[in-house]
């Protein structure tokens, strides 16, 4: 039977909160993303990504502030049997986890805020633009060749945009995989 006293501190939150964080990122990344790319057609695909993405990316901002806000202290040899580190937000902004902690988490909440603000929107007006300039053209954007002018420009800045993202997701990804070694450092 577990010791249920553990309820009463930080550790069992920032263990669900980094878990929820590592796997809706998974999930959305390698899962949902890929599935409804390859089962839905094109406008209904781009339709669930444009409702989803808000909702992701306002959870993947709010969990590294919800980590840094359970960050666990912890007992330590060089402080005496008694003493504690520092936890919550002491703990997280403490010298010692500069880099460990503070550096990943921030950088994982700054790209994933960024997403939610600027490159999402960004995208989502290159594909209402995209979307007037297809009536314009009579064309898909995602016809074969050739395309006016204004949807090769299109294009090709939804292309950057987009990758730009999904870039910067798998970088958000690299930082929680890292974090979470860092996290099973201090659970051996």
């Amino acid at each position: 039977m577990p010791d249920l006293s553990i309820l009463g501190t930080l550790a069992p939150y920032h263990i669900l909160t980094y878990g929820t964080l590592l796997g809706s990122n998974v999930f959305q990344s390698f899962v949902n993303g890929i599935v409804a790319f390859r089962t839905l057609p094109r406008p209904q695909f781009s339709s669930l990504q444009t409702a989803i993405f808000p909702i992701y990316f306002s959870i993947q901002s709010a969990l590294p502030v919800l980590l840094a806000l359970t960050y666990p202290g912890a007992k330590s040899a060089l402080y005496g049997s008694s003493s504690q580190q520092a936890g919550s937000l002491a703990g997280f902004f403490a010298e010692q986890n500069r880099w460990s902690v503070l550096a990943p988490l921030a950088a994982c909440f700054a790209i994933n805020f960024a997403n939610l603000t600027y490159l999402g929107p960004k995208t989502q007006e290159i594909m209402r633009v995209r979307k007037h300039q297809e009536t314009k053209d009579g064309k898909k954007c995602f016809d074969p060749p050739p395309h006016s002018k204004e949807m090769q420009r299109l294009n090709k800045s939804f292309g950057r945009m987009h990758g730009a993202s999904a870039g910067l997701n798998l970088v958000s990804l690299t930082l929680v995989v890292w974090y979470g070694v860092v996290l099973a450092e201090r659970i051996q």
